[in-house]
């Protein structure tokens, strides 16, 4: 393994772990996600794969930042829904960052590891919605935008690394009735 290829995988690895660390507390966590989907985009750039994979991972830096930056904004601005004056549907502005996340984790070019770890977090992310309306049975309940954006973010995060996670099927040979027909055309 060259130099170059040293630094592409321990970007990689480096930034697959920050998101994944950050990804426990969505909020502050993101100060560790955005730095760590930079790390994986230069990361698969500085590597001999595909440029389509390093344009992809730059595609996921880009939501990230986009969704990071309104979500910071928001919470800046006193956050949304309830008391603060602002509509829920503002947190409608975040979806890229819950886009950007699971392509990150769950992209092609991500290591397996990357991916069952991820789908870990993923479960987390269905248990928090759960645990926020238990405890709105005692205190006032949640906005609920935010909370089904959450657990929506989970459910995909499994069901997105199961598909990737599956083995692809080999083609079958075509029965003999099948050739013929494909002899007419």
């Amino acid at each position: 393994m060259n130099r170059r290829e040293r630094w592409s995988w321990g970007l990689n690895t480096v930034g697959g772990a920050a998101m994944l660390v950050g990804a426990i507390d969505p909020l502050e966590g993101s100060l560790l996600i955005l730095p760590g989907s930079g790390c994986m985009a230069l990361g698969t750039w500085l590597g001999s794969g595909a440029r389509r994979y390093a344009r992809f991972r730059l595609l996921v830096f880009i939501l990230i930042a986009l969704g990071v930056g309104a979500l910071w904004s928001m919470s800046f601005f006193g956050g949304v829904g309830g008391t603060s004056g602002h509509s829920v549907w503002w947190s409608l502005l975040t979806v890229p960052y819950f886009v950007g996340w699971p392509m990150g984790i769950l992209g092609r070019d991500s290591p397996r590891w990357l991916t069952y770890a991820g789908m870990v977090v993923g479960a987390w992310y269905v248990a928090m919605p759960l645990m926020m309306l238990a405890r709105a049975a005692q205190h006032r309940p949640p906005t609920l935008v935010p909370v089904m954006l959450v657990g929506a973010l989970g459910l995909v995060t499994i069901a997105g690394g199961i598909a990737r996670l599956r083995p692809a099927r080999a083609p079958t040979a075509p029965t003999p009735g099948e050739e013929e027909m494909a002899g007419d055309k």
